[in-house]
């Protein structure tokens, strides 16, 4: 309700809080309000610049944990619209409205039903209303208001991480800080001392103490020592109401255990020990266990032991062991009772990880002495070496000598040793041993190719004490003997181009050996000289266990042959020399320009120079249909229509296949039959011709693979330089009918010889290639397959030229 300016009505209180009698005494009693300011309890004043309401309220109180049998008084609704005539009714809303707080709807006065806990809930925001009663219209505007929860001291101090575990190292100073606590209450740190919370100790006096403000415990003696006492365990207590009667307390525990520090130095029971030691002792093993006690724990008890001086320093050694702290004593030199009986070590035992701050309480070793005794023993025989390595040459009769191994009785009996070998191998039967020398023997034949080594067992053992055995390992090598010729190193697939050009390498073949590489692996290569000089191919020795194949002459031919046998002769340079013979087995191929196989097989090179199968039967069938038309055309024309056909054909005229006898061609070659083309001038080699002296050089026809040699005739030299070219040709012609390794062919050939002596020299072209010329020819590869011969031929005169 607004107050309008007809009004004269005072402002009224709106709202009273009553808590307690007492409380709202001090602490209400003095709330005055008016319009248009309202002053809170803290002495705050707020401005608000709004409208003027007809009705004002305040903040509520409320006590938690109300016990008594009727519901808590909170404070009084009132609107300067009630009268006092019951018209105005008063609403409530919002939390707890209806079920916590009731309000009387014609007094406004509000009551808490029931026990509140401002822990869990601190306030209450509600609404209050004004309406008519008849016409349920407001009177007043909705407004809102807080109902606070006033808190007691109902809630004690709790630890939350307790119990605690700590440690602190021993010997700390006093005042050394331990841990800090920190107890909360769950009361209102705002109101009162209710959460003032003072810490104190219960137990653990006098080793600790606690700060009452801050909970930080403290260690409260000097040099607290682990090893008199390790674990404490100290109470610590929380009081609220900052410590006075009548506050609420919790208490927890603080297990605290001191941490090791090195303040103990190590300390060995006695001062002189003893030990007995069997001189039959091995080297490398324990014999004797020595130990220092250290009060300290962990890494701060670890130590080291060492022999500082002593007889024995060089026979004995000591090592630590890191899980028990003990002194390991190992023998490093064999024992012998008859040479020295006893030894006496000096052992000290120190810390490795020593605490300076206690510097003063050492020094942190502690030295014994030992006495060691060595006990006698009836000992097996010993060898004189630790192993024997021993050799035989492969191949050596039965019964050899090997060598000898050699034992002796190291006790003062010196008693006689016999020897054996252990057979757990066949390969231990291969030898014997001479049971009184210890002379070893063989017993087979050794192959070094087939074992180099072997190893063997040899026992030892006194006549008087059988049981008392010594073994030794014993390599014998099988050294190697020269016994095994050289071989080829592969399967080599030797390939010779048809184009191919004199002194030409067309394959590097090397050798193997199975002897050892220290006797003959130096091999040789050559042919074989027993065979006739070989026209076709060469072998030459690169003087590095390889050799080079090379041709001596060019074109090679698949249609004529297509296979060359090549024997080889391989010999090693061991002592005695061995050789073995092989047989290299030459292909002919087609090859391009760069020298690249394209195909071995003279089928194929036939194929590819024919036609297709497809085109065979095309053209088959093509003559099969021709043949059937003419058939067709020659039944239906008459008779003397085929006889003027004929005469006109007889009258024709033949054109003669040589144009002139005057057309004189050099080298032209006539066969009744079709050849090769041109490659077959190589079945005959002029060079003889022009000059008779290099027909010694001849030796097949090179056209075919003879099957039986010829028997030649072999002029002396005196008679080629006297020979008639006409008688010559006759001599070889008469050889050539006679040769019963080639077919007869018929041939006629043209041969540019003039004889030996003429000093005009030839005019035939045929020897024109040796001319000097500035034509360069390398054109004629770019032609085009049609000029690939010719280009061939004037390629290999130039660089014959050039060479």
């Amino acid at each position: 309700m607004r107050i309008t300016s007809t009004s004269c009505i005072c402002p009224v209180l709106v709202c009273l809080c009553f808590v307690q009698r007492c409380y709202a005494t001090a602490h209400h009693g003095s709330i005055k309000v008016t319009r248009n300011q309202t002053k809170h309890v803290e002495g705050e004043t707020e401005v608000h610049h709004r409208p003027k309401r007809g009705w004002v309220w305040n903040q509520f109180f409320v006590l938690e944990e109300h016990m008594g049998p009727d519901p808590q008084y909170v404070g009084k609704l009132h609107s300067n619209s009630d009268k006092g005539d019951g018209s105005v009714k008063y609403i409530l809303t919002g939390e707890g409205a209806g079920t916590i707080f009731v309000i009387d709807d014609t007094t406004g006065d509000i009551h808490s039903t029931k026990s509140l806990d401002r822990e869990k809930k601190t306030h209450y925001v509600l609404h209050a209303q004004a309406i008519d009663r008849r016409t349920n219209k407001p009177l007043e505007p909705e407004s809102e208001f807080i109902i606070k929860v006033q808190d007691i001291n109902d809630n004690a101090p709790k630890f939350t991480d307790g119990p605690y575990i700590v440690t602190v190292p021993e010997m700390s100073d006093m005042g050394t800080s331990v841990l800090q606590v920190t107890a909360t209450d769950a009361d209102d740190p705002t109101y009162g001392n209710s959460a003032r919370v003072v810490y104190s100790i219960l137990q653990g006096q006098p080793y600790f103490s606690v700060d009452p403000k801050t909970g930080v415990i403290r260690t409260a003696l000097h040099n607290m020592d682990r090893e008199a006492r390790e674990h404490y365990s100290v109470v610590i207590q929380a009081k609220d109401m900052a410590g006075q009667v009548g506050g609420l307390s919790g208490s927890t525990t603080v297990n605290i255990t001191l941490t090791d520090v090195n303040d103990n130095p190590p300390r060995f029971p006695q001062k002189h020990y003893q030990l007995y030691v069997p001189e039959s002792a091995q080297v490398g093993s324990a014999v004797g266990k020595i130990k220092a006690n250290d009060a300290d724990t962990g890494s701060n008890a670890d130590m080291k032991y060492t022999i500082i001086n002593g007889d024995g320093s060089g026979v004995f050694s000591i090592s630590t062991d890191k899980e028990t702290r003990e002194g390991i004593i190992s023998l490093k030199k064999p024992l012998n009772y008859e040479k020295k009986k006893s030894y006496s070590l000096n052992i000290e035992g120190a810390n490795t990880h020593l605490d300076f701050r206690f510097s003063h309480l050492g020094p942190f070793k502690d030295v014994t002495m030992l006495k060691i005794s060595v006990g006698d023993v009836d000992e097996p025989p010993v060898f004189t070496l630790p192993s024997y390595v021993m050799d035989v040459s492969e191949n050596a009769k039965i019964g050899t000598v090997v060598g000898t191994v050699t034992a002796q009785d190291p006790d003062s009996a010196n008693n006689v040793v016999r020897y054996l070998i252990d057979h757990h191998t066949e390969e231990d039967t291969y030898f014997t041993i001479e049971a009184n020398t210890g002379t070893l023997k063989t017993a087979k034949v050794f192959d070094r190719e087939e074992i180099s080594w072997y190893n063997i067992t040899v026992t030892a053992s006194e006549m008087d004490s059988p049981g008392l055995l010594s073994h030794i390992p014993v390599g014998i090598k099988i050294l190697d003997v020269n016994d095994n010729p050289p071989e080829l190193a592969g399967d080599y697939d030797v390939v010779v181009c048809e184009n191919a050009k004199p002194g030409q390498m067309i394959q590097t073949i090397s050798a193997t050996d199975r002897d050892d590489s220290a006797n003959g692996q130096r091999f040789r290569f050559s042919l074989d000289s027993s065979l006739p000089l070989n026209p076709n191919f060469t072998l030459k020795d690169n003087e590095d266990n390889t050799a080079s194949i090379l041709t001596r002459r060019r074109r090679f031919s698949r249609t004529i042959q297509d296979v060359y046998y090549l024997p080889v002769v391989l010999s090693d340079g061991g002592i005695p020399s061995l050789s073995s013979s092989a047989t290299l087995m030459i292909r002919v191929c087609a090859c391009d320009r760069e020298g690249r196989v394209r195909t071995c097989s003279a089928e194929a090179f036939l194929s590819s120079a024919g036609l297709s199968t497809g085109a065979l039967i095309a053209i088959l069938l093509c003559v099969v249909i021709l043949l059937a038309f003419l058939t067709d055309f020659l039944s239906r024309i008459s008779p003397p229509a085929i006889v003027v056909l004929f005469i006109t054909l007889r009258r024709s005229k033949k054109e003669p296949l040589i144009i002139s006898e005057e057309d004189v061609r050099e080298n032209v070659v006539t066969y009744d039959d079709e050849g090769g083309g041109e490659e077959d001038t190589e079945a005959f080699d002029i060079t003889a011709l022009r000059n008779p002296s290099a027909a010694e050089e001849l030796k097949y026809r090179r056209d075919v693979r003879p099957e039986v040699k010829p028997v030649l005739r072999h002029p002396t030299s005196s008679s080629l330089d006297t020979i008639d070219v006409q008688e010559f040709i006759k001599q070889r012609l008469a050889e050539a009918d006679l040769d019963p390794s080639v077919p007869p062919y018929d041939s006629l050939q043209t041969y540019a010889y003039e004889g030996q002596r003429s000093e005009a020299g030839s005019i035939s072209s045929l020897d024109s290639a040796t001319t000097h010329s500035d034509q360069d020819y390398n054109y004629l590869g770019d032609w085009g397959p049609e000029f690939k011969k010719l280009a061939e031929i004037y390629g290999e005169i130039e660089s014959e030229r050039t060479t």
